[in-house]
């Protein structure tokens, strides 16, 4: 279904998206407001331990994806990249959505958290070129690459996406 079309069953059938603008909104919110947060509070390479030897607030800038993945490549071609690919994953979200039978929550609150956790990270790569991630796991000297609300929603939708799946094996995309 191409995205105007899906656009349309939105506009003809505006209560059933409301789910969606909920949890994408409340994603996005929580994500900017916990990153502005930590802005505001610490300096750039700042940690503070939590639970010692387990997990620290650190905050970092990612330019890359997940991992540090495209970090080192240049600004604009970096840039260019990735909100290319934000934009078409939630342009599929939003079309895979619409092809989720209204009685699936759990396939669309999975679809919702990766739409509201690709929404964070690509304001925050709008605004300022990478973005935050503050979370930061670890046992001993073994590090989890940091993250933040933004990557966690979007782990847990696809894991939710996958339990949906399969669940439901006779979901056509």
């Amino acid at each position: 279904m191409p995205l105007k079309t899906a656009l349309k069953t939105i506009a003809e059938e505006p209560r059933r998206y409301l789910f969606l603008a909920g949890v994408v909104g409340t994603v996005f919110v929580v994500d900017q407001v916990t990153k502005a947060l930590i802005q505001r509070t610490m300096r750039l390479h700042e940690s503070i331990p939590i639970i010692d030897r387990l997990f620290s607030l650190t905050y970092i800038r990612n330019a890359g994806a997940a991992f540090g993945i495209f970090a080192e490549h240049g600004n604009g071609l970096r840039m260019a990249f990735f909100v290319t690919i934000s934009v078409v994953a939630i342009s599929f979200l939003l079309t895979f959505f619409v092809k989720i039978p209204k009685e699936a929550r759990l396939g669309r609150l999975s679809v919702a958290m990766v739409m509201g956790g690709a929404f964070g990270n690509l304001a925050d790569r709008l605004r300022f070129g990478e973005v935050v991630d503050f979370l930061d796991f670890y046992i001993g000297s073994y590090h989890w690459p940091a993250f933040n609300v933004a990557d966690s929603s979007i782990s847990i939708g696809v894991a939710l996406l996958i339990w949906y799946f399969i669940r439901t094996p006779s979901v056509h995309v």
